[in-house]
């Protein structure tokens, strides 16, 4: 594991400190991995002094716990001190798979337990952690971001108790709508795009890929992700296309106002292969039906492309796709709860964001810049100059 060339001078914050509650307990250890990895390896001038205590060891992870009782309600416990310590909690407020005993019977974790337990281990915190920072790869309550008549604004206020709490910043990935920070002016957030990681998923995914305006494209499915496809096109250098969608405001199923058709709008797609790129696919309705429009108008690969994949409804739906030729290959990350079945399936590629996470959290205990690491325009071209040819 080589921390390539990056070369960290600046005094660390605080003594390293990890925090990954069990539903991200998976990925927090690959993360402290590659950070004692490049820790030992680093030759630091400074090393020896008393501003790089606790710099090298054998893990970062702080051990805790949150025990429940009978009746479902729990508590935040820290195994070890964290006094100076710089933390990084990490939390994934979508693992469904964890469950706890209320009163008897088995209950499946929601994200809002998950969100209670994330409260519950900066309490525990107690004020003695140097800085608290948050990394919460699915946004919680981030589809609530804003408000539609009497509606509650769910993703502002859980933002403003973190900080309320002495969270410094909070880290979260594809946030649907980045504006939401607008709630915490104060207070660092930022919301990550992993392009770099679809781009080296795309090229495992289908070996002998070339990327050119003359054979893909990248396809918004909504013009809310238009954004995310705009900035995908302008660095791989490709033309971009965007279905919006109709809706019946008449009627409200499952929460929300159906769709009634995708509408299509950009240059011709025939022979091409598509890239869909979105933040989410929750029940996965709308990105069948976008690449199913795409297929009627003769395209080429289908590459459907998800920061995080939820499947709300399963995958048999995704089966019967795959086997009627609607889609080719499926990529989503690892930053929230993969299940077996969908890790199983032929046409699913994982991209693997803890290398990235740990580059941002060994950046940031420096107190350095993340700018690029947020913008990695320089590693993608040269993966592409690489993998292109």
């Amino acid at each position: 594991m080589q921390s390539e060339e990056r070369n960290l001078e600046t005094i660390p914050v605080g003594a390293l400190g990890i925090i990954p509650l069990e539903s991200c307990r998976a990925l927090g250890e690959k993360i402290d991995q590659y950070l004692v990895s490049w820790r030992k390896e680093r030759d630091h001038e400074h090393k020896s002094t008393i501003a790089f205590k606790d710099y090298e060891r054998d893990s970062y992870i702080v051990k805790t716990k949150v025990p429940r009782f009978g009746s479902g309600e729990a508590k935040g416990s820290i195994q070890e001190s964290v006094r100076g310590r710089d933390l990084y909690i990490l939390v994934d407020v979508c693992n469904y798979s964890m469950t706890y005993s209320l009163c008897g019977e088995i209950n499946h974790m929601s994200p809002d337990d998950h969100f209670q337990d994330l409260k519950r281990i900066i309490a525990a915190a107690e004020g003695k952690a140097k800085r608290i920072n948050v990394i919460m790869p699915f946004l919680y309550e981030s589809r609530q971001h804003k408000r539609n008549g009497r509606e509650s604004l769910d993703c502002a206020l859980a933002l403003q108790e973190l900080t309320n709490m002495g969270v410094d910043n909070i880290l979260t990935f594809d946030a649907h709508d980045p504006r939401v920070q607008n709630a915490i002016p104060l207070h660092g957030f930022e919301t990550v795009q992993p392009v770099y990681q679809f781009i080296k998923g795309l090229f495992r995914a289908a070996p002998g890929l070339h990327i050119d305006k003359d054979s893909m494209m990248i396809i918004s499915p909504d013009e809310g992700g238009m954004g995310r496809a705009v900035y995908m096109a302008n660095v791989l250098g490709l033309d971009m296309g965007m279905f919006y969608k109709r809706r019946d405001y008449s009627r409200i199923v499952d929460g929300r106002n159906p769709i009634v058709a995708h509408e299509f709008l950009g240059s011709n797609v025939e022979g091409k292969d598509m890239v869909i790129i979105d933040d989410m696919i929750s029940s996965g309705d709308s990105m069948l039906e976008v690449a199913s429009a795409l297929k009627k108008l003769k395209a080429g690969r289908i590459f459907l492309c998800a920061t995080f994949g939820l499947f709300t409804n399963g995958m048999d739906k995704f089966d019967k796709a795959y086997e009627d030729g609607v889609f080719d290959y499926l990529l989503t990350t690892n930053l929230v709860y993969q299940t077996p079945e969908l890790l199983s399936r032929e046409y699913y590629t994982s991209c693997d964001l803890s290398k990235y996470l740990a580059y941002i959290i060994d950046t940031l205990n420096h107190d350095d810049s993340i700018s690029k690491l947020l913008s990695p325009i320089d590693r993608i071209q040269r993966f592409l100059d690489k993998n292109n040819k």
